[in-house]
């Protein structure tokens, strides 16, 4: 049986029309920039500086992200996308075991390293989306955790009464009580003795 691949967690406003090649080019530095700069300097970046780092102009920044908060948006969920197309890449190169604990492990430290940007992006929203983003990157990510953990249930390498919540939960837990992502991987790796069938 082939896994459903995870559905997309694109959620920047340029996202629901298709554009030119150039705009598109366009949105990819801006993107880019912007990862670049949250990562070395924080999200409160000066939104002028992302659009020189990506060599475009203001108006261009803005005409496609009115605001920060569409850019943390778009930066997250491309982040989140990645993470999920990781997911469904394993399931084609390693047995169903290694690719959710390899997925596992990548997981726990986007967690432990990405939440602050998360978080970023929906501080910035309105209250009314806030809820709306929580709940789309978490769909992905669930479905994108289901993907990997039924192949490896039905290889008969994990226990079967696992739930993807229960990963969730484990996975959330051990990146929040981790020191730093390092640690996280380490203590993952403590958590599959508990997940494996013996």
């Amino acid at each position: 049986m082939t896994p459903d691949v995870p559905p997309r967690a694109s959620g920047t406003r340029v996202s629901g029309r298709r554009l030119r090649a150039d705009a598109a080019r366009n949105v990819e530095l801006l993107v880019s920039a912007a990862r670049a700069l949250f990562d070395e300097r924080g999200t409160d970046v000066p939104l002028d500086e992302i659009a020189r780092r990506a060599g475009v102009g203001n108006a261009t920044l803005y005409r496609n992200f009115p605001t920060r908060g569409d850019l943390l948006v778009a930066v997250y969920s491309e982040e989140v996308d990645a993470l999920c197309e990781r997911g469904a890449a394993l399931l084609k190169t390693s047995s169903p075991a290694e690719a959710l604990f390899t997925w596992l492990d990548v997981f726990v430290v986007h967690v432990a390293t990405r939440r602050p940007l998360a978080l970023a992006a929906i501080a910035h929203e309105s209250h009314e989306r806030h809820g709306d983003l929580a709940e789309r990157w978490h769909a992905v990510m669930n479905s994108a955790t289901a993907a990997l953990l039924t192949p490896a249930q039905e290889a008969g390498a994990v226990r079967h009464d696992l739930t993807v919540t229960d990963l969730m939960a484990l996975t959330n837990a051990t990146a929040l009580a981790a020191a730093n992502p390092r640690d996280a991987a380490r203590l993952m790796r403590l958590v599959r003795g508990g997940l494996e069938t013996r």
